[in-house]
């Protein structure tokens, strides 16, 4: 498993009873999460002392419990290996999240290092980043001297990426924004000719189609995986796909790396888990990962 224990202003403090107790910045949340399972003792009085509570309905969705005065959004800041400062504007959400999975500073720092040593042998990198949310992967490649497409479907998403843009001070890097179904976005680069030395995808778990038809991650990431490899150049840099998806664990995902982009680029290919260290104790297992790392 990789941890992303590089965290100066988030921290999970605790978690049990299928909640996590985080400090984001100078606040501190409570929130559902299906993987914590284990019902430990709370170990620490700020459960009891949150700025906000986020409580599952039981006819679905949920809603905060404000508990203490807090802002509309406030900013975090990571520092990247590399030397790089990151800046995220957060906001609890009325689907639970804030706007940034803290983990993927795990999949941050993979990527960074391998865009910043192509850079010093004075080659560009171009990157398409799929499911791009809120931009914090397209923040950490344009920071490392990527050139990056972010698309995500959602205006508000791109919106707020651009905005984690402008407190990163990159707003003047190049960053293509697109609002658009990825999947369309794709086919339409192909007919285009277009290639990228590196993809990130982020597809979520479930979905629904333009005409209504469900979509579900499991059925669907072999084509979607097999589409986005037509967009590779010769030469790419790396290939990660990323999935909060239980039922897809971390050597499905590499074999089918292995079948589509294996069978066609000479490169390393590796699959494991990301997580969280918890303060209070344990690592708290957040998603998976496969990535190919081209080799030239």
């Amino acid at each position: 498993m990789r941890i992303a224990d590089r965290w100066q202003s988030y921290h999970l403090v605790d978690c049990t009873c299928s909640e996590k107790l985080e400090k984001w910045g100078d606040y501190t949340l409570i929130r559902p999460d299906p993987q914590v399972i284990w019902k430990s003792e709370r170990k620490t009085s700020l459960w009891e002392n949150a700025h906000g509570h986020y409580h599952r309905s039981d006819k679905g969705g949920g809603k905060w419990e404000i508990r203490k005065k807090l802002p509309d959004s406030w900013t975090i800041d990571y520092d990247l290996e590399i030397g790089k400062k990151l800046r995220f504007n957060i906001r609890p959400t009325g689907f639970k999240h804030t706007g940034l999975f803290p983990e993927q500073a795990a999949n941050w720092e993979f990527f960074t290092k391998l865009i910043q040593s192509r850079r010093a042998q004075g080659r560009e990198v171009s990157v398409l980043n799929l499911f791009a949310y809120t931009g914090g992967a397209t923040l950490a490649c344009s920071a490392a001297g990527a050139q990056v497409c972010h698309v995500d479907a959602s205006k508000g998403m791109v919106a707020w990426a651009r905005d984690n843009a402008a407190s990163s001070g990159l707003s003047e890097n190049p960053v293509r924004w697109i609002v658009d179904d990825c999947e369309k976005f794709v086919m339409r680069e192909i007919r285009r000719g277009r290639k990228y030395d590196a993809i990130i995808m982020d597809p979520p778990s479930y979905g629904r189609g333009p005409s209504g038809e469900v979509w579900t991650l499991e059925n669907c990431v072999y084509d979607l995986v097999t589409e986005c490899a037509q967009l590779l150049s010769d030469e790419p840099l790396f290939f990660l796909l990323n999935s909060y998806t239980t039922g897809l664990s971390p050597s499905v995902m590499a074999y089918i790396i292995d079948d589509v982009i294996g069978s066609r680029h000479k490169g390393e290919i590796t699959a494991d888990e990301i997580g969280l260290p918890v303060e209070l104790g344990y690592i708290l297992p957040c998603g998976s990962s496969a990535y190919f790392i081209g080799k030239h």
